[in-house]
Parts: structure tokens; sequence; C-alpha cells
């Protein structure tokens, strides 16, 4: 039971220490791709813990489970796992509890994806009435521009992927400000951070009093703007990025002293306007050599009992 114990106790340590590490990085607005992946490492290093804590305490309390595990494995390699039966209460309580843990974290992932489909039908019927199909006109077109006062732009992403922009932001957004709109927006379905937002979302939502769970929503909604941001303006310039966010972010307050929901805006603009030195070519592949390794630690404290056993 020992083993187990370890796991949970390794998981806990990284949802702690690896969060903290991150947050005072100062790289992560220089990189948002890396930070991005970085994020995912450690939340999955993790997840992989609690699963593998679960099944070895599965393993232990329940033979028929033992079975199943270490099938293939010699006998010498089982009793190293095994560690007697004195554990068996303990360990059953661990595997059920982790095991709702993960049904309960697959749960609240199937809300969040049900949730967001009902959310972009509701929206694909809107559009439908403020901006019927002509006569002859195919549905699904990729770009769709609504009557509004207020400049906005979102991506609707789904089977048939929209751009759907308002008339108030094409006045506003003049040639290269509109393209590197449309290139945000483009960078956000190409990358799927619609599926980034469901799954920190849904683990955020499932366990709101595990800080990690938090912090990687919370950075998942940041990081995803500023990888956009970058990849508009690699293709139309910085200035011109900035400039769009300016106009399309103008009237809603968000340069003021006054915080508001899209408070982050200003500091994506000053990014953009003085950008920072991009990590070494070195330094990325060593960073993200090292986040990989993350997930693959749990992985090898799990195999530690059988090699030794096999000497």
């Amino acid at each position: 039971m020992m083993l187990p114990a370890a796991l949970l106790l390794l998981g806990g340590l990284t949802a702690v220490v690896a969060p903290r590490l991150l947050a005072r990085a100062d790289w992560a607005d220089r990189e948002p791709v890396l930070a991005l992946w970085v994020w995912q490492c450690v939340v999955a290093a993790v997840l992989v813990c609690c699963a593998l804590s679960m099944t070895l305490s599965a393993a232990v309390a329940w033979q028929a489970v033992r079975g199943h595990v270490f099938a293939p494995a010699p006998h010498a390699v089982v009793e190293a796992y095994t560690l007697g039966t004195a554990a068996g209460p303990w360990a059953a309580t661990t595997a059920v509890a982790l095991a709702c843990g993960g049904v309960w974290s697959a749960a609240m992932l199937v809300r969040e994806v049900v949730r967001a489909r009902a959310r972009r039908r509701l929206r694909r019927a809107e559009l439908l009435v403020r901006a019927p199909l002509l006569p002859g006109e195919e549905p699904g077109g990729g770009l769709v521009v609504l009557e509004g006062e207020r400049p906005d732009a979102w991506w609707l992403p789904g089977a048939a992927p929209r751009l759907v922009v308002t008339t108030a932001a094409l006045s506003r957004l003049k040639g290269r400000q509109l393209n590197a709109l449309v290139a945000h927006e483009e960078g956000h379905a190409q990358a799927r951070h619609d599926w980034l937002l469901h799954c920190s979302a849904a683990l955020a939502g499932g366990f709101p009093q595990v800080p990690v769970f938090a912090a990687f929503r919370d950075e998942m909604h940041r990081l995803v703007e500023l990888a956009a941001d970058d990849m508009a303006s690699r293709r139309f310039g910085r200035l011109t990025t900035a400039l769009a966010l300016v106009e399309l972010n103008e009237d809603r307050g968000v340069f003021g002293p006054c915080p508001t929901p899209q408070a982050q805006v200003p500091q994506r603009v000053h990014r953009l306007l003085a950008p920072a030195d991009r990590l070494t070519t070195a330094r990325r592949l060593r960073l993200t050599a090292a986040a990989a390794l993350v997930p693959v630690v749990p992985v090898v404290v799990a195999f530690v009992p059988g090699l030794r056993a096999l000497g």
C-alpha cells in the first residue's frame, strides 16, 4: 500500500509546486505556446498519479483486478506490489474514491461539451435569424457579417466553423487590421483551443477545491489569447494586431481605471507594442523536453518495485 500512497503524495506535490514555479517563471508571456504545453503536462502528471494509485490500490484490494493487471508478470513482481493483505480495506477505499473521482471528471467533461454544443446551436439559430441565408446561398459559409453597433468578432467552432463579424467591427478595422483579426480567430481554430478550455473548465468545475485545476483554467483562458495574438502578429505585424485589439475594445471601458471582464486586453496590447525577447531555440527545446518528462515520472515510480523484484 506504500506505492499508491507515494503516488498520491507525488501528485499532490506536483499540484502544489508546479503552479508556483510557473507563476514565478518570466518566460510564460513570451512563449505562450510553450506555457500551454507545460501546463498540460503538469495536469497530466497529476491525473496519471491518481490513475496509477487507483489501479495499484485496486490490485492490492481485489484478486480479480490483480490478475488482470499483473497477468504476464512473474510471481516475485506480483508479491512486490501486493505487500500482503493487511492494507486491503484501505486499498479498496482508496481505489473506490479515486475511481469515483475519475467518473466525476468524465461526467464534468461531458457536461461541459454538451453545454458548449448547446450554446453553439443557440448562436447558430440566432445567426439564422439575424443573418438569414439569401436565395441560392449554401449554408455553412466561413464568414458571417451581422448588423451591430458594437464592434465584435468571434469564431463559432463546430462541423461548419464560421467567423462572425459585426458591421461596426468592419467599419472600425481597416485593411490589415481586419486581416489580423481573422488570423487571430483562425489561430484559435487551428490549435483547437476550444478543447483546452473545455477540459480545463471541466476539471475546475468538478473539483473547485483543488487550486491547480482553477489555476489551469485561468491560465488556459489567458494563454490561448496570447498564442492567437502571436499567430496574428507573425503574419501582419505587432502594431497592426495591437491596433485591431484597441479598435475592438475601446468602447468597452477596458482601458479605464475600473476592472472589467476584459481586463487582460491592456496587458495584451502592451505585450504586442513592447515585446520581450523570445527564448533561444535551445532553451525552448529543453523546457519542452523537461515538461514532457513530468508525466513520465509517476510511471517510472510505479515500475520501481517490479524492477527491483526482477533484480
